[in-house]
């Protein structure tokens, strides 16, 4: 069935290639449990191996598998804690290629050669990536940059891959029950909306921008600035930092930057961006991630940005505060807010909130530890998370490992506290007010103005209902229309008058 799938002239040599690596790698008995290769092996037997040569595979074929890859890692509400281990490896490293080689992208690019445009360029690269490839530079003031520059071809040989992708999914959910419950094709397609957005540099570059700003009052943040007159969508020009990655306390102490001190920042960073800017880093690993001087830290790689609406943050509040105060009514409605099927009967939501704050409830908030129970708890009772929970969840077990790892007795719990105050002190600063109000103006006015229009066409409605409606009905609903909205444009009055005071 693999290859009878059908493709565009364009596309068949890269199928070609997908094939005779998962053949390779002797992946015929999970394309049989997909469903996609039945006559080749038998599906139930399944080697204890597999999930190691799953990865090696996805390696093996390039950037948007190993994406995919990382994505899956973090469905622990779908798969298996060995599936999982075996993911979370996945890595996008490629071998470094000579500048000449990218010499033309990157001139092309510039405008000019970047010799000139830079008072010094180095062609042996400082890193690279499958998706691109780490230059060291200094502009004309001395300035230390690093370029990140998108290797060629590397748009068509993705697209590509997504375009076969989306069709795998379609034939796995045309022949998997759990794929369609799952939702293979959305989640690749979800997949194609990140990468194709991480291809173009200037939505890092913003996303950089954006984070600088939420933390600009915040001095042990560090986001390296970029440089827009030199970058562009296949080139990104941002000031080098150098730092220790968090990697062990030892490493930190030897730089003279204190561990304990740096996993409070920490916790109260991402605090700070889930709880309140609603913006984070969707993978602070170490890599990621620099300690500095001062016990600051610098954050990099910011291509894939979560977000966190207004409303998942409530929730997000609702599920600490259940666990910490062990309740698990609060839990399991959390819960329930979180799952993408809405077939689940409340009592199995119950039974599981109950288990976890049996398990978790009164003591230290360990992330890890909770999540890693309620994920093969949501698996036995088949709840599948919302897709944007996952990366949060993602984030917030890396760095949770990252700070557990320098600071082994770090407790969510004190940071949590610690953020309580600037919650409040965000919901109920000036700005937040002046912009809702105005918002508030704005629909009242809106509203004002088809007021006439709804009363008409609620009399008419009424009459043609044949209902006995008085006039002095109709006037007393109008008045109460009137007041309810002159109230409230007094509200909004006082709103902006008292923001603009204290502003």
């Amino acid at each position: 069935m693999l290859g009878a799938i059908r493709v565009a002239a364009r596309d068949r040599a890269r199928l070609a290639e997908v094939i005779a690596t998962a053949s390779r790698y002797g992946l015929d008995v999970l394309l049989a449990r997909l469903g996609l290769d039945p006559a080749r092996r038998d599906p139930d037997a399944l080697p204890f191996d597999l999930p190691a040569r799953t990865r090696q595979a996805m390696e093996a074929l390039g950037p948007v598998w190993v994406k995919l890859g990382q994505i899956l890692a973090t469905r622990a509400d779908l798969l298996p804690p060995e599936w999982i281990a075996e993911l979370e490896r996945l890595h996008s490293a490629a071998p470094r290629l000579p500048f000449g080689q990218l010499r033309g992208q990157v001139e092309a690019a510039l405008g000019e050669s970047p010799e000139t445009a830079f008072a010094r360029f180095d062609a042996e690269p400082l890193a690279a990536a499958s998706i691109a490839q780490v230059h060291r530079a200094a502009l004309a003031d001395g300035t230390e940059v690093v370029l990140k520059i998108r290797r060629p071809g590397i748009r068509t040989i993705m697209e590509a891959d997504l375009r076969l992708l989306t069709q795998l999914a379609s034939m796995v959910e045309a022949t998997n029950a759990e794929a369609r419950r799952y939702g293979a094709v959305r989640m690749i397609r979800e997949l194609g909306r990140d990468i194709l957005e991480e291809l173009d540099f200037t939505n890092e570059g913003r996303n950089a921008d954006r984070l600088r700003d939420d933390f600009a009052g915040d001095s042990r943040v560090v986001v390296p600035a970029i440089h827009w007159s030199h970058s562009s969508e296949t080139l990104l020009v941002m000031d080098f930092i150098a730092g220790v990655p968090p990697r062990s306390a030892a490493d930190l102490c030897e730089a003279g930057i204190d561990p304990a001190a740096i996993a409070q920042a920490g916790a109260d960073i991402v605090l700070d961006m889930t709880l309140i800017n609603g913006r984070f880093h969707g993978d602070p690993h170490p890599g990621n991630l620099l300690c500095l001087p001062g016990n600051r830290i610098a954050m990099l790689d910011l291509g894939l940005i979560g977000h966190v609406s207004p409303r998942r943050r409530e929730e997000v509040i609702a599920f600490t505060q259940s666990i910490a105060n062990s309740d698990p009514a609060l839990l399991a409605e959390t819960l329930k807010n979180w799952s993408q099927t809405d077939d689940i009967a409340p009592e199995r939501f119950q039974a599981v909130a109950d288990r976890l704050v049996a398990r978790h409830g009164g003591g230290a908030l360990r992330l890890t530890a909770i999540l890693g129970d309620i994920f093969p708890v949501l698996r036995e009772e088949r709840i599948v998370l919302q897709p944007d929970m996952l990366l949060l969840f993602k984030a917030l077990i890396t760095i949770d490992g990252v700070l557990s790892g320098i600071q082994p007795d770090f407790d969510l719990s004190a940071a949590l506290r610690r953020a309580s105050a600037r919650i409040v002190e965000a919901r109920l600063s000036p700005e937040r007010w002046t912009r809702r109000a105005a918002a508030l103006a704005l629909e009242l006015d809106r509203l004002g103005d088809d007021l006439p229009r709804l009363i008409r066409a609620t009399t008419r409605k009424l009459e043609s209902d044949h209902l006995a409606v008085s006039t002095a009905g109709i006037e007393a609903a109008i008045r109460i229309g009137a007041g309810w909205i002159a109230g409230a444009l007094a509200f909004t009055g006082l709103a902006i008058a008292a923001a603009m005071h204290f502003g």
